[in-house]
């Protein structure tokens, strides 16, 4: 009977240890595949039980939550929605995340371990703190400015603070509103379905995600290249390249919508936008110099987050001479991000040292204790501080003298670069107008910021449509703000 009974006790210790097993296989091995798993709506259900952190302009929130009353509870909202989207992106109960709220997801949801009390707490409990808020670099008054100048047109403006990185303005026209995507149902679909049809692409992050030809801004870039190089060594020395200038290798001549160019100095190039001056001193520094210098500015850098991804501004690594050309004036497979550009105007306006541009300041708990803070850092030493000094000269002078003047601002020092960027077969598109810039006060030891700015009007006309008429007085309503904080 003893027998019996010990053989039944073993049995039931046998189905115990597998049931044991068998929920460790469920709970810790196969977790998280059925958390991952779409049917499972726990997970859902779960991160929109309680409202989503803030995200913060100037220690206010551009966002909040409204509680539903349905099982996915809490959607979130937005102040000022179109003005901010381009920074903040949408949180969408249908769509997922993007930009921002995608970025800094688990610090806005709660799950990040950084808002938890102890390690691994969030990890152990399956739990979620309340979540957190995300202080950003963006000034409100700069933001609006941009938002403000480009009046619904097509195009972008980015400002970053030269000496540490902050980007102060990221605007993209036209915009949205997010919070038409924040929850489900027809009007979600239907709001979705009519974005994504229209033609200006309202959900398109023209700043940070779409890139251009920059046009004749990039001359900066050809400039810092040359001097680096020491194709030039004397800005103001004639540069012996005749106009009309010869594309190497073809029987095509460059054009030039400037006077005075052949054998122009560098200084005059810049200050006129001499084509073919910046085109020849391309060529003569190089396919693997000006590789060099772009690349130190962040072109063809595939990884810049801030911490919203960047599409890569492009620079060919493999061209022929003559591409190499039309490359060094902006032209050919050139493109920038306006991001990007912005960081060439802050590099010069830096000394030539340039900041790695980042958006969020801080990360801050759901009561506002500081949890982490961005450290400004270096991105690359773009050129040396003579070059940048020569350069910032050259840049004044565009706006004292040459083609940016409506950019100047009484009370400070304002450099600048026009562009006038031709795209399409044939450039035949209309063209996009550029300015990149930076402005100091007189009574300042450092530039307050650095801005860049496209507009592409598909409706103008060819004469219409300039860097100089068109961008600039938008880039100098943002610098004037910038001067005024």
């Amino acid at each position: 009977m003893t027998r019996y009974i010990r053989r039944t006790a073993f049995f039931c210790l046998l189905l115990l240890a597998a049931l044991l097993l068998n929920a460790a296989r469920i709970q810790v091995i196969e977790a998280d595949s059925l958390d991952k798993n779409p049917a499972n709506r726990r997970d859902t259900v779960a991160r929109y039980s309680q409202p989503r952190g803030n995200i913060l302009v100037g220690g206010k929130t551009v966002t909040g939550s409204k509680d539903t009353g349905q099982q996915l509870r809490y959607e979130r909202t937005y102040t000022q929605g179109p003005l901010y989207a381009p920074v903040t992106g949408y949180a969408s109960q249908t769509y997922g995340t993007t930009l921002l709220e995608n970025a800094e997801d688990d610090v806005l949801s709660g799950t990040a371990s950084t808002l938890a009390p102890l390690p691994f707490w969030n990890e152990i409990t399956r739990s979620r703190q309340p979540g957190g808020q995300v202080s950003t670099t963006i000034n409100a008054s700069i933001q609006r400015a941009g938002y403000e100048g480009l009046a619904g047109r097509r195009g972008a403006v980015a400002a970053v603070e030269p000496s540490s990185g902050k980007i102060l303005a990221l605007v993209s026209s036209p915009s949205y509103d997010p919070g038409q995507l924040s929850g489900t149902g027809r009007s979600v679909t239907g709001a979705w379905s009519r974005l994504n049809g229209e033609s200006d692409q309202p959900m398109l992050d023209r700043a940070i995600r779409q890139t251009y030809p920059p046009g004749s801004a990039f001359k900066i870039v050809t400039a810092a290249a040359a001097l680096d190089s020491r194709t030039v060594t004397d800005p103001g020395a004639p540069t012996g390249i005749p106009e009309p200038y010869v594309l190497p290798g073809t029987d095509t001549t460059l054009p030039n919508e400037a006077e005075g160019c052949g054998n122009a100095s560098l200084e005059y190039a810049i200050t006129w936008s001499c084509n073919t001056v910046m085109a020849g001193l391309g060529v003569r520094t190089g396919l693997s110099g000006m590789v060099d210098t772009v690349e130190k500015f962040g072109f063809n850098d595939t990884g810049i987050t801030i911490p919203s991804g960047v599409a890569a501004s492009h620079f060919d690594t493999r061209m022929s001479d003559d591409q190499l050309a039309l490359s060094s004036i902006g032209q050919y497979d050139t493109r920038a991000t306006p991001l990007q550009m912005a960081m060439v105007a802050s590099a010069v306006a830096n000394g030539g040292d340039l900041k790695y541009p980042y958006l969020v300041g801080r990360i801050l708990a759901s009561d506002g204790d500081v949890e982490s803070r961005t450290n400004e850092r270096t991105y690359a030493r773009a050129m040396n501080p003579a070059t940048a000094q020569q350069l910032r000269r050259m840049m004044v002078d565009v706006v004292e003298e040459g083609t940016g003047t409506s950019a100047a601002i009484d009370g400070a020092t304002v450099g600048g670069k026009t562009g006038t960027a031709q795209h399409g077969v044939g450039n035949s598109g209309t063209p996009y107008a550029w300015f990149i810039a930076w402005a100091q006060a007189d009574n300042a030891v450092r530039p307050a910021v650095a801005v860049a700015v496209v507009v592409e009007d598909a409706e103008a006309d060819r004469a219409d449509i300039s860097g100089g008429g068109d961008a600039a007085p938008i880039a100098r309503a943002v610098m004037e703000e910038a001067l005024g904080d």
